[in-house]
């Protein structure tokens, strides 16, 4: 995912700009509505878990630095992400107050549907494997109080690595060509037993893709701006398995992208969206997530929904 047109909360797709106007989507894929309720521990402690995302995001209105509609006749995305992620807490202790453990992720961008009305002649895109994510991570114990747990947080040192499918001659691809460093930070609090406000704030840095798209026609190299994103999320336990809450994320691009180490100004990306969401725990071992985003004041990307469903079982 390089000038990510995409970007989704997770997966899919870059958009580097297109070959006759100077308009951005240069950040990778990342986080946008991944997670949510709870983010700020493992639902059942050590061992190995398993989570499946399935995603689909819709968009007709891709946007310039002005957050105004790019002037082509059509700019209808549609494009369809699964991720598989497998993750493991350990017994190894951190001064008995935080465990150590890893997380590896895989997308696979299974639909992607870009109609520019010129039969893409400005905007070129394909389906395929994205790049893999992998982060280890410092999992603290929960701060208990009276009625139950009060606060539980992680630190995560994810890295993204270029892995996946990408062509030059593309403009969105489900690769970002390029190495990029998003570590986190994320949190849940207990108001009470039954009501919860989780977070996950991530900076983002991207390093250079030495093979940028055609529309740099030329550069030998291309960075992507450095990045501040987050998700956030808060939920009311209806019963002890059904929980229904409100859930978003955000996006603040805080450098210039730079092209031949000169940087490019007006491409700087931002978003943010919020819906509603819900869960249901079958059992300590087995969650169902699902969430609904609808962004807002978009600049420089895609403006659109997003719909997803999480499913997380502890081996």
């Amino acid at each position: 995912m390089k000038s990510t047109l995409i970007k989704h909360g997770f997966l899919a797709g870059t958009l580097l700009g297109l070959p006759w106007v100077t308009y951005a989507y240069d950040l990778p894929t990342v986080n946008l509505g991944m997670t949510s309720f709870l983010d700020g521990g493992l639902p059942a402690g050590p061992g190995w878990y398993a989570q499946t995302y399935f995603q689909n995001y819709d968009s007709n209105k891709l946007v310039d630095a002005n957050g105004q509609k790019l002037g082509l006749p059509k700019t209808d995305l549609n494009y369809q992400v699964l991720v598989e992620q497998i993750s493991y807490l350990s017994n190894v202790r951190v001064k008995d107050k935080a465990s150590l453990g890893m997380n590896f992720l895989i997308p696979f961008v299974s639909k992607m549907d870009m109609d520019d009305g010129l039969n893409n002649a400005a905007i070129k895109a394909q389906s395929g494997f994205g790049d893999i994510m992998i982060g280890p991570f410092i999992q603290f114990d929960p701060v208990m109080g009276a009625q139950g747990p009060k606060f539980v947080h992680r630190f995560e040192f994810q890295v993204n690595l270029p892995t996946g499918e990408y062509d030059q001659q593309k403009d969105i691809n489900p690769s970002n060509n390029a190495v990029s460093f998003d570590p986190y930070w994320a949190a849940t609090y207990w108001f009470n037993p039954k009501w919860t406000a989780s977070t996950r704030i991530h900076y983002l840095y991207n390093f250079k893709n030495d093979d940028p798209s055609y529309a740099f026609a030329g550069a030998n190299d291309m960075q992507a701006g450095q990045a501040i994103h987050a998700n956030f999320a808060t939920d009311y336990a209806i019963t002890e398995q059904f929980r229904l809450g409100l859930n978003g994320y955000w996006l603040k691009q805080i450098t210039d992208t730079e092209v031949d180490g000169e940087k490019v100004k007006g491409r700087r990306e931002q978003v943010w969206a919020i819906g509603p969401g819900a869960m249901y725990s079958f059992s300590k071992n087995d969650h169902l997530v699902a969430n609904a985003y609808f962004e807002q004041d978009a600049e420089n990307r895609p403006e659109g929904t997003r719909l997803q469903v999480r499913y997380v079982h502890h081996f």
